[in-house]
Formats: C-alpha cells, sequence, structure tokens
C-alpha cells in the first residue's frame, strides 16, 4: 500500500504545486517516482518570483540534480524545465500540465482540431502542437548543452504536459518516455513516429482526462496503459473487465468516503487525476 495518503481535495487537483515535495533527502528512488515527482513539481510557478526557483532547486537538490534549465512561453503559457544530475549523467525533461485559472492552458486544451505534424508524421491535437512548437527552440539548445554529459534522457508531464512531452518523444526519442494521465494526442501515424522507445503511459483508476479527446476523427492513444488501481498500486495487466471493475468500486467507495465532504473533488474521474495520487503509488 502507498506510504502518501489519496487525496480527493480540490487543491491537490487545482493547485498541485501547493504542496512541498515528497522527496526525501539521501533517499533512492527509481526512474518512475523521479518522473512522477519531477512532472508534479513542474507546476511550481517559478517562472513568477524567486522564491517558486528556489523551492524547484531545493527539491530537485534532494535527489542530486545539479542543474536546472527553464523554459516558457508567455503567448501560449507553455512551461516545462530540463534537470541534469553530473553524478551519473540523468537528465530530465518535464512539463507542466494544465492550470484551470490559465486561459492560455484551457484554450490549448480546447483547440482539439487534429493538424499534421510535419515534423515527423500523422496527425496531432492542434493545441498540444502549437504548446509543444513554442518552447521547442529552448529546448534544442538545452539538449545541445548537455550532450557531453547527458548519458540517460527522459522526458515526463501531467495532463497537459503528459501531451507536450509525447510530442516531444516524437520529436527528439529520448531513453525513456514516462506519461502521468496523458489524453490522446494523435492518429496511428503520428503513434507510429514512437515506435521503438520506451514508453510508460500511467492512467491512475477513474482518472477522465486519459479518455479525452474521444476516439473519433483518428484519435488513439499512445501504447498500452499501465493501470494504477483504486489501491494505488500498479496493476499486472490491464484487463478491461478487471479495470472496468475496479473503476464501478473506486466510484462506489468514493461517494461513501469523500464526495460529500466540503474541499473535496465530487468525483472520483476528476480527483483521480491529480497529481499527488499519481505520485503516491511510486513513493517508497
Amino acid at each position: 500500500m502507498p506510504s502518501i495518503p489519496y487525496d480527493p481535495s480540490r487543491v491537490a487537483l487545482d493547485a498541485p504545486q501547493l504542496r512541498d515535495t515528497v522527496f526525501v533527502p539521501g533517499a533512492e528512488y527509481d526512474e518512475v517516482a523521479l518522473s512522477v515527482e519531477l512532472a508534479r513539481l513542474a507546476y511550481v510557478h517559478y517562472e513568477d518570483h524567486d522564491a517558486g526557483l528556489a523551492r524547484l532547486k531545493e527539491a530537485l537538490g534532494r535527489v542530486r540534480f545539479d542543474d536546472v534549465t527553464l523554459f516558457e512561453d508567455a503567448a501560449t503559457g507553455t512551461q516545462g524545465f530540463g534537470a541534469s544530475r553530473s553524478s551519473d549523467g540523468l537528465c530530465v525533461l518535464a512539463f507542466r500540465g494544465t492550470e484551470p485559472t490559465q486561459l492560455t492552458d484551457l484554450g490549448a486544451d480546447l483547440a482539439f482540431t487534429l493538424t499534421d505534424w510535419t515534423e515527423k508524421a500523422g496527425r496531432v491535437h492542434k493545441g498540444f502542437a502549437g504548446a509543444a512548437r513554442s518552447v521547442l527552440p529552448e529546448v534544442k539548445q538545452w539538449l545541445e548543452q548537455t550532450q557531453a554529459t547527458r548519458k540517460r534522457l527522459i522526458v515526463t508531464g501531467h495532463s497537459l504536459g503528459a501531451a507536450i512531452a509525447t510530442l516531444y518523444g516524437s520529436l527528439i526519442a529520448p531513453d525513456r518516455l514516462i506519461t502521468i494521465g496523458s489524453p490522446r494526442v494523435g492518429d496511428a501515424a503520428f503513434v507510429a513516429t514512437l515506435a521503438g522507445i520506451d514508453m510508460m503511459r500511467l492512467v491512475d483508476c477513474c482518472d477522465v482526462v486519459t479518455e479525452l479527446p474521444p476516439e473519433v476523427g483518428g484519435y488513439v492513444h499512445v501504447g498500452e496503459a499501465a493501470y494504477l488501481t483504486r489501491e494505488g498500486v500498479l496493476a499486472s495487466s490491464s484487463d478491461e473487465a478487471f479495470v472496468r471493475d475496479d473503476r464501478t468500486a473506486a466510484r462506489e467507495e468514493y461517494l461513501l468516503h469523500y464526495a460529500w465532504k466540503t474541499g473535496n473533488v465530487v468525483v472520483r474521474d476528476l480527483a483521480d487525476h491529480a497529481p499527488i495520487n499519481y505520485v503516491r503509488c511510486f513513493m517508497p
């Protein structure tokens, strides 16, 4: 069972940056645990004030990342960072997800018509493509700067950030792509551009964002889902009947224990999208 309790609060969903990092100095974390928390830390408002950047650097320092580069485009509201660790050459590229108070993020999410992914092949979500392209020059520069010392590259993100991470998986072919609560990003031809990449697409139980946009007009998911059960455990398989029964039980339990309490998200399908409810599943 996870050591971090399930968090049904609206704050966990709408303002994940308010919770301090769960990284413990000196503890060891595998790549998935690192990635899910770094994706959550991408929500820290490091672009607004020195205190935010200091918070991010302190959290990264707990897991020995000694350099960070920020990426931002004001027009699209896209944010992310690149972190590098000199001790083993690990580099992680993490993108921020949707912030409900940011109109630019909401606009990107709603621009769901498919557009040509001219950088590679296929068609992708127009809003996601615009967000990914907006910081591409900065990301390319960071990749060039870290090339000499970089031994392994992971790309990650949550929600909108997961969609952007998926597009970057197509662009830069990282060693590993780990997405958290990702929507569908493009069509089958786009998905084919990710062939050969080590991918992990995490789906937390009832998370409704992972079912969007619907499978119309050509949208398909990237890879198989790595399903997290209502108990916060990575399932050994994502058998359709097992997932259906687990989600039904999860919704019933949520109505009984959480939905009626002040300050909580009303339905589990939204509460499961909170980044901390992914993070809790992988912390030692």
